[in-house]
């Protein structure tokens, strides 16, 4: 279980990472369209399609990387009162009756949204421009096959939880700026008590 776990953690961090770097083709973009827009005059008929695209697979090609860190939200005011056992057991269930049956219709309804959007070549028709859109419906089928995985994974570390009584924890892919302050903080505080 554990070696599935990492092995998912590591593949959802990945691809997480690899996706983050639509934000600097975005950032270039954008720039470049409010440049020849408001200097030159001449608007594009693509940028609001290409943000639009590369935003939407941004953010759910990282899905599973923000499962696995953590990061989706939850009611953490009454869940972190619980004690891990019970956190396991109930995020068990909860999996089990929302998360694979959505996860599920997400790849299966994605898979024939793609097959029919590349048979006929789909193109935007929000813009005179017509982008294609055929991969950004494969994208849907995709980052639902990876939120699968690492659902997968999440209810091993449920599984663990409630064997062991302890949470097997991502391994920390990067670290709050507040935090980093508190830690900073702390070290002056015990160098000057030192």
């Amino acid at each position: 279980m554990v070696a599935f776990i990492r092995f998912a953690d590591a593949m959802s961090a990945w691809f997480g990472k690899a996706f983050a770097w639509l934000i600097i083709l975005m950032t270039f973009g954008t720039s470049f369209e409010v440049f020849v827009r408001y200097v030159l005059g001449r608007p594009t008929p693509w940028a609001l399609d290409m943000s639009f695209i590369m935003y939407g697979t941004l953010f759910m090609m990282g899905g599973a990387y923000t499962l696995s860190q953590g990061g989706h939200v939850r009611g953490d005011f009454i869940y972190r009162l619980w004690k891990p056992r019970t956190q396991a057991t109930v995020d068990l269930i909860l999996y089990l009756i929302f998360f694979f049956p959505g996860v599920t219709a997400l790849v299966v309804t994605g898979w024939k949204y793609a097959f029919r959007s590349w048979g006929y070549g789909e193109v935007s028709i929000n813009s005179p421009a017509g982008i294609p859109i055929y991969q950004f419906k494969t994208v849907l089928a995709a980052a639902g096959v990876l939120l699968f995985i690492q659902g997968i994974a999440q209810v091993f570390r449920c599984i663990n939880c409630i064997r062991t009584g302890r949470w097997i924890e991502a391994e920390a892919e990067v670290e709050e700026t507040e935090m980093l302050l508190i830690k900073e903080k702390q070290a002056e505080l015990s160098g000057d008590k030192a």
